[in-house]
């Protein structure tokens, strides 16, 4: 048996650093509104950047790039407005949708992997 929130942990620590180490400076992890959960919020240049960090064993039937899907994406930019509102950013800043993918070891970045969804 294994812990799913042990190991979310493990590869949420792997892409923070991944991020530190290319120049992003992470602003929240973990953020949680009732419409659902930021996995990171960053700056990188004149960018606010959302990340959402996904992971799957190899051999899934799923892979990680699939389960951020239209409603994730949805219910991510909800989050991302009700963010903006609580730390007084304003909308009109440069905003950036990025997705980390584990595939077993394997890391994939997708920077703007979507757009704003309204």
């Amino acid at each position: 048996m294994y812990n799913k929130r042990k190991i979310g942990d493990f590869y949420e620590d792997r892409a923070v650093k991944y991020l530190e180490e290319r120049g992003y400076d992470i602003l929240d992890r973990n953020f949680y509104s009732r419409y659902g959960e930021l996995d990171v919020v960053a700056r990188k240049g004149e960018y606010l950047v959302i990340v959402e960090i996904k992971y799957r064993a190899e051999g899934t039937m799923v892979s990680p790039g699939e389960s951020v899907n239209y409603s994730k994406q949805r219910k991510i930019c909800l989050t991302t407005k009700y963010y903006l509102s609580k730390r007084r950013i304003s909308p009109s800043c440069g905003i950036r949708f990025d997705v980390i993918l584990f595939e077993g070891q394997n890391l994939e970045h997708i920077e703007n992997a979507f757009e704003f969804v309204d």
